[in-house]
């Protein structure tokens, strides 16, 4: 472990300056991956990068549903009922939320668009603003055993909330909370079955996306077994060049 993090250590560095002097604007930016890759925590890494905001469907859809908007009433029957919330109404929450002034400069899509209706719809609706650019599809890349590792092995304390991996990130007494004592649990969705089923809707579901975007030119890959800074500082430099900016 030592060794691979010195012989990052260097590139990191380096790219992490060339992150933090990046002031291009961005423009939409979709942050694709797998379940456990960690796509929200380089969102908000690429948030302090480039001061544009993250926008996550799974946070509209509770903002809308907490807040009781018409369109967080209709997605609450909808969810009541235990049916999915179809394509058309989270279109509805994502085209309100880019009205907003904080996002003229650009923002990074975590969960959108999943199926690749959204992405004939954000592509049409981008393509109908002269001004907009189009969205850049950045993929982070982690091996699917790492993954598993990743989410099996996650263990929570219920009292400070504090989380472990049995395999990369163990307590130092096993099965138990270093600060507060408490005994681990294991979240009833970090399982391996649970992993499977999310892995296969994961990838019948973003194939088609990932492909939309590889055939237009606007499609890259990164690393993603790597320190934190050195992924986002990857996730920059390959928005550089889809932009052709760097």
């Amino acid at each position: 472990m030592s060794s691979s993090a010195s012989s990052a250590s260097s590139p990191t560095s380096m790219e992490s300056g060339r992150a933090a002097e990046s002031n291009h604007a961005p423009g939409p930016i979709l942050l694709l991956g797998a379940p456990g890759v960690g796509k929200g925590t380089q969102a908000k890494e690429l948030v302090k990068v480039w001061g544009i905001p993250q926008i996550s469907t799974g946070d509209l859809l509770r903002a809308n549903v907490a807040q009781g908007t018409p369109l967080g009433k209709v997605a609450q029957e909808i969810m009541g009922r235990g049916e999915l919330v179809p394509d058309s109404l989270v279109n509805e929450m994502v085209a309100i939320r880019l009205l907003q002034p904080d996002t003229a400069r650009g923002y990074i899509l975590d969960g959108f668009p999943r199926t690749l209706g959204q992405a004939d719809w954000l592509d049409g609706r981008l393509a109908a603003q002269i001004e907009s650019l189009p969205v850049v599809a950045v993929s982070i890349q982690v091996n699917y055993n790492q993954l598993l590792r990743r989410i099996t092995g996650r263990r929570n304390c219920p009292v400070c909330q504090t989380i472990y991996n049995v395999y990369m990130n163990p307590p130092k007494r096993d099965g138990f909370c270093d600060i507060e004592g408490a005994a681990l649990v294991q979240r009833t969705d970090d399982t391996e079955e649970v992993f499977k089923e999310r892995m296969r809707a994961y990838e019948a579901l973003t194939a088609p996306v990932v492909e939309h975007y590889r055939a237009l030119g606007r499609f890259a890959e990164v690393d993603g077994d790597r320190p934190i800074p050195a992924i986002a500082a990857g996730i920059v430099a390959a928005v550089e060049r889809l932009r052709h900016l760097g």
